[in-house]
């Protein structure tokens, strides 16, 4: 083959591997979740954190109940990156034994996430 002929072996072999690799990284980058999506999502990250929030060590002797109140999801439209925020909302009541009995203390939590399009998932904020 002469030295024209495998460059356009090469050229025509570089087209078309741009060609099927191009419409998928436009699809991957555009692709905003619906809020019923986001909202699942949002769900499921709650479930997460009463999980952690509940998992105590026996020996400390207390008991800790995460209730959830609350979960909101907004859209941010003018927030090409992050077009979602979430709010999470619980009610943990804590109980810890000793001598005397048990002892009783309820406090709120709240947590702020935004969406991010990169990383497809829901990142705390601080």
């Amino acid at each position: 083959m002469e030295r024209s002929g495998a460059w356009r072996v090469l050229a025509v072999g570089l087209i078309v591997a741009l060609g099927c690799i191009a419409p998928a990284c436009g699809r991957a980058k555009s692709k905003i979740p619906s809020q019923a999506e986001v909202t699942e999502s949002l769900s499921k990250e709650a479930a997460a954190t009463k999980a952690g929030g509940e998992d105590l060590d026996p020996a400390l002797r207390m008991k800790a109940t995460w209730t959830l109140t609350g979960l909101e999801v907004r859209a941010q439209p003018e927030n090409k990156d992050y077009p979602w925020a979430g709010t999470l909302k619980f009610r943990v009541r804590s109980e810890a034994r000793d001598l005397e009995g048990v002892s009783v203390k309820e406090s709120e939590r709240k947590y702020q996430y935004l969406w991010s399009r990169v990383l497809r998932r829901w990142i705390l904020q601080p």
